[in-house]
C-alpha cells in the first residue's frame, strides 16, 4: 500500500470517527433535552399543585389532609431535585461528547492537511520527473542534430 492510499484510508476512518461522534452528541444531547423536559413537568406539575393548594386557603382542612399534602409536595421537591441532578450529569456528557467531536474533528483536518501536502509533493515529483524526460529527449535530439551535422 503506498503512503498516499495508507492516509487515503486513514482519512476515511477518521472521517468515520468524526461522524460517529457527531451521531453520539445528537444522542446526548437528546437525552439532556428529554430530562430538561421532563425537570420542567415536574417543576410545572409542583407549581400548579401549591396553586390550587394556595386557593383553598380559607378552607379549614384536617391536619391529615395537610401532613399528606406537605409529605407529597415533599416528596415531589425531592423527585425535582433528582431530576436536576440528572440533568447536571447530562450537561457534563453533553460537554464530554462536544471534546470528543472537537478531537475527531481536528484529527481528520491533521489527517487531510497531510494528505493534500504528499499529494502535492507526489505531484511535484512526478513533474519533476516529466520535465527530466523532456530535458534528455531534447538533449539526445540536440546531440543526434551535431552528429548528423559533424
Amino acid at each position: 500500500m503506498s503512503s498516499l492510499q495508507a492516509f487515503t484510508v486513514a482519512v476515511e476512518l477518521a472521517e468515520r470517527r468524526r461522524d460517529a461522534a457527531r451521531q453520539a452528541l445528537r444522542d446526548v444531547q437528546g437525552a439532556r433535552e428529554a430530562a430538561q423536559a421532563q425537570l420542567e413537568q415536574l417543576s410545572g406539575y409542583a407549581q400548579e399543585t401549591q396553586n390550587r393548594w394556595g386557593a383553598s386557603e380559607g378552607r379549614t382542612l384536617q391536619p391529615e389532609v395537610m401532613a399528606h399534602h406537605y409529605h407529597f409536595m415533599g416528596r415531589l421537591d425531592h423527585a425535582i431535585g433528582l431530576q436536576s441532578g440528572v440533568v447536571g450529569s447530562q450537561d457534563v456528557r453533553v460537554a464530554g461528547a462536544r471534546q470528543v467531536l472537537l478531537q475527531a474533528e481536528l484529527r481528520l483536518a491533521s489527517l487531510r492537511k497531510v494528505l493534500e501536502r504528499r499529494r502535492a509533493d507526489q505531484a511535484l515529483a512526478e513533474q519533476r520527473r516529466e520535465q527530466k524526460q523532456t530535458d534528455e529527449r531534447a538533449a539526445l535530439r540536440l546531440r543526434a542534430t551535431y552528429d548528423a551535422q559533424g
